[in-house]
Formats: C-alpha cells, sequence, structure tokens
C-alpha cells in the first residue's frame, strides 16, 4: 500500500507507479501501447513539441465509490475532444475507443494510489505530442501518447465554498479562429502571467473576457462560466475560443432535465453577470465551485451575500451524486473500471 496522507492532498505532482506510452509515425499509425514503469522520456532538443508547441492534452478523474467501484466520468468525451484538438494542431488523432482503453490500464495499474471514497480522487492526464526532431515549422515526424496518473484532492483551497474572482483586460485567453476551443498546451502557458498577477491580489483566478470586443464573459482561468439571472442559466456560447467542457456539457444537461431551467449559451456582457443571483464555474479539475464575486475595475460584486446559491449547491448535488453513483445515473455517463 502507499504511503499518502488523504486528509492532506491538495491538487500537487505525486509521482505513482505506471504509465501508458504509445508511440505513432507522421502517418498516425499508432503501435498498440503498453504500461510501463512511470518515470522521464527522452527528447531531442529539437523535438517539434518543445520548439513548436504541438501539444495537447486532457483532464480526466477516477475516484472511489461508497462500496469500493472504481469509476469514470464520460471518458469517450475525453477522447473525442482529444481527437478534435489534436486535428485542430495538425497531431494525427489517437482513437477515442482505444483512449478509453489506455486509460483504464493506467488507472488500474495505479489502483493503490485512488484515494478512498470522499478522500480526493486519482487525476488523470492524458496528453499528445510531437516527439519527433524537426527544425523548419512544420508537423513533427513522430508523435507520442501518454496517460499518467496522480492522487489528488480539491483544485481549489477554499473546496466547495464560494471563491472570489477578478475580470481582467491586460490579457486574453484566446483570439477568434484561434486555438482556444482545442485543449493546446500553448493555450495554458499564457495564462500563467494573468494567473499569477490576479493570485497575488488574493483572488482565486482570472476571469477573462473575449479579444474582440473586450466585452463578453468567456471563461474563469482554467473552467467554464455560468451565472443565473432571472431564474435563467447563462453560459457562455461556444464561440471557438471557448473550450468546449465536458462538466460544461453535463451541467446544461441536469439544468435542463432535472432542475427545469432554461439555459442560454449567449454572448454575456460582463455587466450582466453583476446582476447574477449567483455564479459558478466547472470543470474537471474545479467540478462546480461556487463563485461568491467578481471584481472587476477594483469594484466587488458580491453574489447570493457570499454563500452557495440553490441552484450551484442542486447542480453539484447531481453531478456528484451520479459521478460516486449514488443516483440514478439515466445518462450512463459514469463506467466502472475492471
Amino acid at each position: 500500500m502507499v504511503d499518502i496522507n488523504w486528509d492532506e492532498l491538495g491538487f500537487d505532482f505525486i509521482p505513482t507507479d505506471k504509465m501508458f506510452i504509445s508511440k505513432a509515425d507522421a502517418s498516425g499509425n499508432y503501435d498498440e501501447g503498453k504500461v510501463v514503469p512511470f518515470g522521464n522520456i527522452e527528447l531531442s532538443p529539437a523535438a517539434c513539441v518543445l520548439n513548436y508547441g504541438q501539444g495537447v492534452f486532457e483532464g480526466m478523474k477516477a475516484q472511489r465509490t461508497k462500496d469500493g467501484k472504481i469509476v469514470l466520468f464520460r471518458p469517450l468525451e475525453n477522447g473525442k475532444r482529444m481527437k478534435e484538438s489534436a486535428e485542430r494542431l495538425a497531431i494525427p488523432p489517437y482513437d477515442p475507443e482505444k483512449f478509453v482503453e489506455a486509460v483504464k490500464a493506467t488507472v488500474l495499474a495505479n489502483k493503490d494510489y485512488i484515494p478512498p471514497y470522499k478522500k480526493g480522487s486519482l487525476y488523470i492526464r492524458p496528453i499528445l505530442f510531437g516527439s519527433g526532431a524537426i527544425l523548419g515549422v512544420a508537423p513533427s515526424p513522430e508523435y507520442t501518447f501518454i496517460v499518467f496518473v496522480v492522487p489528488v484532492g480539491p483544485y481549489y483551497k477554499e473546496g466547495f465554498n464560494p471563491i472570489k474572482l477578478e475580470i481582467i483586460k491586460n490579457y486574453h485567453r484566446a483570439a477568434p479562429k484561434g486555438t482556444g476551443a482545442a485543449k493546446a498546451i500553448g493555450n495554458y502557458a499564457g495564462s500563467l502571467v494573468p494567473g499569477k498577477l490576479t493570485k497575488s491580489k488574493g483572488f482565486a483566478q482570472e476571469v477573462y473576457l473575449d479579444a474582440k470586443n473586450e466585452k463578453y464573459i468567456e471563461e474563469v482561468g482554467t473552467a467554464n462560466f455560468f451565472c443565473v439571472v432571472d431564474g435563467v442559466l447563462l453560459t457562455p456560447r461556444l464561440t471557438g475560443s471557448i473550450l468546449p467542457g465536458i462538466t460544461r456539457k453535463s451541467v446544461i444537461q441536469l439544468a435542463k432535465d432535472k432542475l427545469g431551467m432554461t439555459v442560454e449559451e449567449k454572448d454575456i456582457p460582463y455587466e450582466e453577470t453583476f446582476k447574477s443571483s449567483e455564479a459558478f464555474c466547472t470543470g474537471t479539475a474545479a467540478v462546480i465551485t461556487p463563485i461568491g464575486s467578481i471584481t472587476f475595475e477594483e469594484k466587488e460584486y458580491i453574489f447570493n451575500d457570499f454563500k452557495v446559491g440553490p441552484v450551484t449547491q442542486k447542480l453539484y448535488d447531481l453531478l456528484v451524486g451520479i459521478q460516486r453513483m449514488e443516483i440514478d445515473d439515466s445518462y450512463n455517463w459514469v463506467e466502472v473500471v475492471k
């Protein structure tokens, strides 16, 4: 058994025992892949991913149910999104069905690292990148697909408690017609400076506006944005510069089907969010995280007296209940890893 204090888990890197690796040539002929000991990999200094950023990744979680089952949430959706991201960056895509098989094999090979029920989860990181050496700006002659895992606790130290965010104008996350809809590695490198500046002022994360008009809410730093205005659930529409989150997609479905809410995917002027009765952000890491306030130009707008709102609470309970197999999963979203 592994020696980990499950009660002290944060969202930090902890090496585990095994990882999955597969390689492909320039035409996308991937080998069968295999589970190998976790460890460093060798890359040429001329590797395409190091010089031109040709790489994509995914984020997923495995967790234990009350009766000890190991479960995944909508893993095929992650495989499909990685395929779409890869195609945008001229990477031969890894088959989504084989993606799920690789994820399951890696989880099982590291099952001792899955935290006990309600103590956290096993974060799963599939990555796909141009590993071949190249000089000119062109697709890589070789590709590597890896899945590794890390036991984690809450992404935000606040847990399921409201966080403070700040709308920023000095930086943009993604440009129209760019790679914002792909889970590309470079998208996240560009967010490090604004994220650091925002956190230094006491905020959990930054909120980005659209690059064209600097008027509409796009994303929280690493999550999708939702708010409730006059009883309607609003979320930014997928314009090509917003990541199509799987948790986002699931929350929209739950709000419509289980809460009977009207959900609008639309351009949301930042001024409209200040009228919200409640707000939250979603993502694999964030799950559903309530937003207590948003600050813009040094003025703070507080939602629901900085308490978890009723819609946020209901959606959280529904989503987590399904993920833990504690309430009926009529969508067949959860897969048991055997």
